[in-house]
């Protein structure tokens, strides 16, 4: 009896599960070549999926995508979240590269940017960081908060920055307490400690609300840095 084909799920229910099925799952695999997207409001996001989807050939069996692969040829990814998508693609030959010229992205050259995050692909692996610009605007705004409010308030304000804390993401967390201690050092104030900088990620279920609170696996396991 043939196994009933499963759906292809592409939309991500949260930051945290985009920001993973991209790095984890995409990245990871060879997904490099991207095209990120915005559809307007007003426009029914759902059949804008359908469309991409049928178009690019996303929806394909893990035996098509191996025998492409083998025939010189790419495969694609697609995910939304909310109304911003990114349509993904492998090295090899395909029309998305043709219709899409202009606007296709490496990755490994160019990140892609998403709700805070910078999302790359080097020297083989995935990285995962918060972009410059945002965290130059954390490190400026958490420095000028220390100084001026209690350990309480400003430990609160950490914990509400939202990131996950992949590698990268945590050695930035780092940089911008150990900027927040040396500002309250200056004010004479007290310390913040080091356990509000969060250390370990929440595994998410990319397309449903289910958050698994059990610690990653090591960051090598899935070719992360």
């Amino acid at each position: 009896m043939r196994k009933k084909r499963v759906e292809y799920r592409c939309v991500a229910t949260s930051v945290a599960g985009f920001v993973q099925q991209v790095a984890v799952q995409y990245l990871r695999h060879g997904y490099s070549f991207y095209v990120a997207g915005q559809i307007p409001e007003g426009k029914d996001a759902t059949a804008v999926d359908a469309k991409l989807i049928k178009k690019y050939g996303v929806d394909v069996s893990r035996w098509e995508r191996s025998r492409r692969k083998r025939a010189g040829l790419a495969n694609m990814q697609y995910i939304r979240h909310e109304r911003f998508f990114l349509l993904m693609a492998t090295r090899g030959q395909h029309g998305f590269f043709d219709d899409e010229a202009g606007q296709v992205r490496d990755a490994r050259r160019v990140p892609i940017k998403f709700s805070g995050y910078s999302l790359s692909h080097r020297n083989g692996h995935a990285s995962v960081r918060i972009d410059q610009e945002t965290y130059r605007r954390l490190k400026v705004s958490l420095t000028d908060l220390a100084g001026r409010r209690s350990v309480e308030h400003v430990a609160g304000a950490f914990g509400k920055l939202g990131f996950e804390p992949y590698a990268p993401v945590r050695g930035q967390l780092l940089s911008i307490w150990r900027a927040v201690n040396r500002a309250r050092g200056q004010a004479r104030r007290e310390s913040l400690p080091v356990a509000c900088v969060p250390w370990r990620r929440r595994i998410t279920s990319p397309f449903s609300d289910k958050i698994n609170d059990v610690p990653e696996a090591d960051s090598a396991d899935y070719g992360l840095y």
